[in-house]
């Protein structure tokens, strides 16, 4: 069946964590899963922080070709909830310092990391396959990430300094893209999803019932 993109886009912002599976340098021909934190980029591309000693650092070093799988939390039946696994590659990569500031909004914690030994890894999709619940599944496509209404981290950053003086006490806000808001109110994240994609102009429109209404 047709998967809309945004679907895809929704549940990789629903959930802090996912699965990645690479190719084992201790057992060539295996793979080696283990649950890494997750952060899209503002392209709505994976973006992973991990350690230099860590062994799936190792592994993506050595063969850069990975799996990440994502799952809603919320049914005790995983048969029912919403999952997605992207095939792609992985390569290491220096984000730019409003990329870093969008994965820290989200990962918090991370920043001390940054004066370890850790470094970044962007995943560049090549398929995902995404499952909505028994029935419900399809395939997608590199070109499906290649969206004409994304916008820069930048141009996020700006929209968020103006989106702060309006939003209600309570509310942070984490990240903005043209899919939808991400948010914390009363310290749980959350996300309010667009009906459809809107360009940066029209975000930038959008924006002051956008935040009023979280």
């Amino acid at each position: 069946m047709q998967i809309a993109i945004a679907s895809a886009i929704h549940l990789l912002h629903a959930t802090p964590h996912a699965v990645l599976a690479a190719h084992s340098t201790q057992l060539p021909g295996y793979p080696y899963a283990t649950a890494v934190p997750l952060v899209v980029d503002e392209a709505q591309r994976p973006l992973l922080l991990i350690s230099s000693l860590a062994e799936h650092t190792k592994n993506l070093l050595a063969d850069g070709r990975a799996s990440l799988a994502v799952s809603e939390t919320a049914p005790a039946n995983i048969q029912n909830a919403a999952r997605i696994t992207l095939l792609g590659d992985f390569a290491r990569c220096e984000p730019t310092a409003a990329t870093v500031a969008r994965y820290l909004r989200f990962q918090p914690d991370a920043g001390q990391y940054l004066q370890l030994d850790f470094m970044f890894f962007r995943m560049q999709v090549k398929r995902a396959r995404f499952i909505g619940g028994i029935g419900k599944m399809g395939w997608l496509d590199s070109a499906d990430w290649d969206q004409p209404n994304s916008i820069t981290a930048e141009h996020e950053e700006e929209l968020l300094a103006a989106a702060a003086a309006l939003a209600a006490p309570g509310i942070r806000l984490l990240g903005i893209d043209c899919y939808g808001v991400d948010y914390l109110s009363a310290g749980n994240r959350q996300r309010r999803c667009f009906e459809a994609a809107l360009s940066a102009d029209e975000l930038a429109k959008a924006l002051p019932d956008l935040v009023r209404r979280l």
